[in-house]
């Protein structure tokens, strides 16, 4: 994953002002908190996070398809 410089944000620093780490999020979107110097926490819009998971339920139903199609001969014996 790629982090933008200008979104990362020290633990200490969003303990003492969270509404900075709001403010990135507002901005760009999203927000990375280091703890020692890594990246430990990702803070990011709500909206994002819904599309994010849509977008991983389509693909659970496009590997269920993939899946009932390379094991056709299989299921059908199972549904005698």
């Amino acid at each position: 994953m790629l982090i933008d410089t200008k979104n990362i944000v020290s633990m200490t620093e969003a303990n003492q002002n969270f509404s900075k780490v709001a403010r990135l999020v507002d901005d760009n979107g999203a927000a990375v908190i280091l703890k020692n110097n890594k990246p430990r926490y990702l803070i990011i819009n709500f909206d994002i996070s819904e599309s994010m998971q849509t977008a991983s339920e389509e693909s659970v139903f496009e590997i269920s398809k993939r899946l009932l199609k390379q094991n056709r001969k299989a299921y059908e014996e199972l549904a005698k």
